[in-house]
């Protein structure tokens, strides 16, 4: 390795590139990081993080009106954009500079240029036009939002790094996807006092989640007002003055909007990046291709994060990085665990779920126990607000082990985190039912589920 400039260069500097090149350093390694946009990643920059801020200032929209209830006035309430955009660009500048420190308090370069791979061991930086040579290279860019370039006017929408800069709030929105992007953003521009339309090509949102899931988050967006349109795509984007778009489905139908919104997935990001110089295999989609050691077919080369496109969240590309860093810096090999991995949709209501949807637990196991609560939660009887908490325990029948849980509602998300521990531990429906409820909760509906669900 001392013939190397460096022990390990990372290309891009997200959350599993970081944590890896943070890790590798501290024990020991000759470690940089090249990033071409600023350090944090999709989520922290424009992904995860400022999504949940906007989700946040969306929700006061519904608790100004439900408050009421409680006896609560609130005249004259008023929603700023632009002081919305400000504060958050000020919270996501404050967490750039933390990620920064990190990597410089553990002794790692950080090099503010695109790096394209030359061969095994030499990196080309781009801004700076010299080379760099290293021991171990880290592919750890992350993905981009995927939009059809076959629609004609494709390139007059946005997509999801746009939208958190937007100069002026849209009255008007249309948003192309049933994914949780485009779940999450329609119930934000709903929430903060846009006309949204949400247009998917199959018939339920959120198709990789339980079904009933699927169905009770399109239910609950047509309740807030989103128009839901199901088993229809855009056949044709116009610019019709003014700033304003015209949508053509393929359908006939036609929609007006101030923003149209690609939200129909993300690839990984591995255009230009040089990697057939290095002889890396990449797959149909362009992602990475490793193996459980974060491996590519070149010995000294691996990759992590949504650029392998196995699980794109967040967390696990945090996983991942450290089990890299753990394995090759710190003679401690380690592997990701993906089983019972817990996943949110920050939609309004929240989704929360971990483990196997009902049908994947059909297909797996043969015999499953379903069980099922659909209530209305007591914060609401007073607000008036007509949502509704949905909860769903899927059962192994033959071990009664609880093999997935499916929530819509208030408190989704940090119930499911919670029940992942107890999930992936492997405890069963007696478990749960052994288990003193806390009143009053939702989150007591839990274990105090007794009732097969019979169809």
């Amino acid at each position: 390795m001392a013939g190397y400039d460096y022990d390990l260069f990372t290309i891009g500097a997200g959350s599993g590139g970081v944590r890896a090149s943070r890790l590798a350093a501290t024990f020991g390694a000759r470690v940089a990081v090249a990033e071409e946009y600023r350090v944090g990643g999709t989520c922290v920059i424009r992904g995860c993080i400022p999504k949940k801020l906007f989700v946040y200032a969306s929700e006061f929209g519904h608790m100004f009106h439900e408050a009421q209830g409680y006896g609560w006035t609130a005249n004259g309430a008023h929603f700023d954009w632009t002081k919305l955009i400000a504060n958050k660009d000020a919270e996501i500048d404050r967490l750039n500079g933390v990620y920064i420190r990190n990597l410089n308090n553990a002794g790692v370069d950080i090099i503010n240029s695109r790096a394209v791979v030359k061969d095994a061991h030499t990196i080309h930086l781009v801004n700076e036009n010299r080379d760099v040579t290293a021991d171990k290279i880290l592919v750890a860019t992350g993905g981009a939002p995927w939009t059809d370039q076959s629609v004609t006017g494709h390139n007059l929408a946005v997509t999801s790094n746009e939208a958190f800069h937007l100069e002026e709030f849209p009255r008007r929105v249309v948003i192309a996807g049933g994914g949780y992007i485009a779940v999450e953003f329609a119930c934000i521009f709903k929430g903060l006092g846009a006309e949204v339309s949400l247009v998917y090509r199959g018939e339920d949102v959120l198709r990789h989640f339980d079904r009933d899931i699927s169905v009770q988050v399109h239910r609950e967006m047509s309740r807030m007002g989103v128009r839901v349109i199901t088993s229809a795509v855009f056949d044709k984007i116009e610019d019709i003055g003014g700033g304003a778009r015209r949508v053509h489905l393929d359908t006939g139908a036609r929609l007006d909007a101030d923003l149209v919104f690609w939200a129909v997935g993300r690839k990984p990001a591995t255009d230009g990046l040089g990697l057939e110089n290095a002889g890396v295999a990449l797959g149909k989609n362009g992602c990475v291709i490793v193996d459980e050691w974060n491996r590519t077919n070149v010995e000294n080369i691996f990759a992590v994060g949504d650029v392998t496109d196995r699980v794109q969240l967040t967390p696990v590309a945090i996983r991942e990085g450290a089990a890299f860093a753990e394995t090759e810096f710190n003679n401690s090999p380690t592997k990701v665990d993906y089983d019972f991995i817990p996943k949110a949709v920050f939609s309004q209501p929240p989704v929360g779920a971990v483990g196997y949807s009902e049908g994947k637990a059909r297909k797996k196991f043969g015999g499953v126990d379903i069980y099922k609560s659909d209530f209305r939660p007591m914060k609401n009887t007073l607000s008036g607000s007509e949502a509704r908490t949905f909860m769903k325990l899927v059962v192994e029948e033959k071990t009664q082990k609880v093999v997935g849980v499916h929530i819509i509602g208030d408190g989704a998300p940090e119930m499911v985190q919670c029940l992942a521990v107890a999930v992936k531990a492997g405890l069963t429906k007696k478990d749960f039912d052994d288990t003193i409820a806390l009143h009053p909760t939702s989150a007591e509906e839990l274990v105090l589920m007794r009732n097969k669900f019979i169809e």
